[in-house]
C-alpha cells in the first residue's frame, strides 16, 4: 500500500499535477485549486497547524502521511514537507489507497 502512495505521487509529478513547499501550497489552495494535501508526519507542528488552518478554510482535504524523505524522494524534490495534489482524479485515487477503499467526504 505505501508504495502505490508513492508511486502515485510519482506518476502525479511528472503530469505536473502537484505542487510542493510551503508558500506554492499555500497558494494554491487560497486559489481553490488544491484538491488535496498531504503533510509528512515530521513536519513541524506550526507546520502542520497552518496548512490546517489554510485547508480548513477553503474546504480542502488534508491528509498526514508518509516522511519529508519518502514524499520528496517520490516526486523528485529534496525537502518538500508539503505537498497538493491539483488534478481531481489522482487526488481521489490517493484518498482511496491512503484510507483502504472507498472514500466518501471531507476528513
Amino acid at each position: 500500500m505505501v508504495n502505490k502512495v508513492y508511486g502515485m505521487l510519482g506518476l502525479a509529478s511528472r503530469a505536473r499535477k502537484v505542487v510542493s513547499g510551503t508558500d506554492a501550497v499555500i497558494e494554491t489552495i487560497n486559489k481553490r485549486e488544491a484538491e488535496l494535501v498531504i503533510i509528512a508526519q515530521d513536519a513541524s507542528e506550526k507546520t502542520i497547524k497552518n496548512m490546517k488552518y489554510h485547508c480548513e478554510k477553503n474546504d480542502v482535504e488534508i491528509v498526514i502521511y508518509g516522511t519529508i524523505d519518502e514524499l520528496s524522494k517520490s516526486i523528485g524534490k529534496n525537502n518538500r514537507a508539503i505537498i497538493a495534489i491539483i488534478d481531481k482524479n489522482f487526488a481521489e485515487g490517493m484518498k482511496k489507497v491512503i484510507h483502504g477503499g472507498e472514500w466518501i467526504g471531507k476528513n
